[in-house]
């Protein structure tokens, strides 16, 4: 699950997506109330990885997608979501899947993505800065061409938050993905 960051019309608000695989022949379900925009994003998302998944997932099968469906879904009552700024996070949360590396709870991001792995601008950066702030969360991952948008945010809001603006989707998944723990070896085979 990676979080994501959208603008409505009465702020911001914060986006849990969700992704999980099963056997199947390579379909991909999108639910969640989702517009038009957010599927295509979805779509691209899923293009991305998929086309790049031997540098981003080393040892993942060739065939793999092949055989497995993948339900991304995004999870928000009845509220219809839509725009152009869940790229980022959709990859996010579908590198985690595969990579079996789960995103960090504290970082939520924003920012749509081109089928090469360009971040690009988003509007309304101070009112997912303000929705990252009341949910808790410590670090906002952004497009690099919204870097100066941060001026918009007063100082006191924004004091908590960490920023970190990314030009390329392997820049936010190096942020947002947790390490791959180390594989502790059997006590019997350690060295003394």
């Amino acid at each position: 699950m990676a979080t994501g960051l959208a603008w409505t019309p009465v702020g911001g608000e914060v986006l849990f997506i969700e992704a999980t695989a099963m056997p199947g022949t390579g379909r991909l379900t999108i639910t969640g109330q989702l517009g038009e925009v957010m599927q295509e994003s979805a779509q691209a998302a899923l293009s991305y990885v998929r086309s790049n998944a031997g540098d981003l997932i080393p040892g993942l099968a060739k065939d793999w997608f092949a055989g497995h469906d993948i339900h991304v879904h995004v999870p928000a009552g009845a509220t219809p979501k839509d725009g152009p700024s869940a790229g980022v996070a959709m990859v996010v949360a579908l590198a985690s899947l595969l990579s079996e590396r789960p995103v960090r709870a504290d970082v939520a991001m924003t920012g749509e993505i081109t089928l090469s792995g360009q971040v690009l601008p988003i509007g309304g950066l101070k009112e997912k800065a303000l929705a990252a702030q009341r949910g808790g969360i410590r670090c906002v991952i952004a497009p690099e061409r919204n870097e100066q948008d941060v001026d918009e945010i007063p100082e006191h809001l924004r004091k908590d938050l960490s920023f970190r603006f990314v030009a390329t989707v392997e820049e936010a998944l190096e942020i947002a993905l947790q390490r791959r723990p180390a594989r502790r070896r059997p006590r019997a085979l350690r060295a003394a």
